[in-house]
């Protein structure tokens, strides 16, 4: 018998220990799911600011598209108004200029001068004679060119002047070609600050994807954990409950050593308290940590 009692005092102790580490470990696989919780949270919650700065870089983007559309619409006036402009100059310009280009003998296609197409070659010729490359007969060939489209130039522009209405409709051409440009450039701005809002919402909504897979995977660790924290309580109470049973063996038997008759029954305080908390136990209830504890020590 006493080998027996030896036996069952070293599994008391053997049986605490698993349940102390048991409980340890419960306890630590719970605080881990506390921080993965926490983690899921923190990434639910930026998911959930992301999406809200998506919606409104998608409502930029709408208004920017709107705005294009509208742009597009006053451009294409522009463009039209610079065509009637050109019909109109065209339509008061003098016959070589409104007839186009003409053919030399040759067949080739002259092109017809314009004050601005003079003021270049004048600017070209003056700068190869400064820089020495008309020397000789090309020097006085270059007086006579030169003289040739000054004369032509001033022709040209007391001709402009003196139409009043040619000058203008030339005032109205520049114009309208300005206001094309403008609206071009509103088209230019919309559909830039729409394409930027688009490209934002689509780096904030790929982060939105990344974000969630975080949440999931820490959703999975935290019923992962969950899952071995139970059953580590699980032992645990299978521990309790074995070292509960080997408890009542050896107080059965001290108490039969003392010649203490209780009939089945301990009435000491501290075993009334241990007896309710298995009873708990074993009913299915939830204890407490320091009932839990309690039992352990075995009242």
């Amino acid at each position: 018998m006493d080998g027996i009692i030896s036996t069952l005092k070293e599994m008391r102790e053997n049986v605490n220990r698993i349940a102390s580490e048991k409980r340890d470990s419960r306890d630590e696989l719970n605080q881990n799911v506390g921080g993965f919780l926490t983690t899921r949270n923190d990434f639910n919650r930026r998911v959930r600011e992301l999406i809200s700065e998506v919606q409104g870089y998608k409502g930029i983007r709408d208004e920017a598209n709107g705005s294009v559309r509208e742009a597009k619409s006053e451009r294409a006036a522009k463009n039209q108004g610079v065509r009637d402009a050109k019909d109109k100059l065209r339509e008061l310009s003098p016959e070589p200029e409104r007839s186009g280009n003409q053919n030399d003998r040759r067949g080739r296609r002259d092109k017809e001068d314009t004050p601005a197409s003079l003021r270049r070659s004048i600017e070209k010729l003056e700068d190869d004679f400064g820089m020495g490359k008309l020397t000789g007969k090309n020097e006085k060939k270059f007086e006579q060119q030169i003289n040739e489209m000054r004369r032509k130039l001033r022709k040209m522009n007391e001709s402009e002047n003196s139409n009043v209405e040619l000058k203008e409709a030339r005032d109205n051409l520049r114009q309208a070609i300005e206001e094309q440009e403008v609206a071009h450039q509103a088209v230019t701005a919309a559909a830039d600050t729409a394409q930027d809002a688009h490209d934002l919402m689509i780096k904030l909504s790929d982060e939105v994807d990344r974000l969630r897979e975080k949440a999931d995977a820490s959703q999975a660790q935290v019923r992962r954990v969950k899952r071995e924290a139970d059953r580590e309580h699980q032992s645990y109470i299978v521990s309790l409950r074995c070292l509960h049973s080997i408890q009542d063996i050896l107080r059965a038997k001290s108490n039969k050593d003392k010649g203490i008759d209780t009939g089945g029954k301990f009435n000491v305080p501290a075993r009334v308290e241990v007896q309710d908390l298995m009873s708990k136990l074993m009913s299915g209830e939830t204890l407490s940590t320091d009932e839990l504890m309690a039992l352990q020590r075995g009242g």
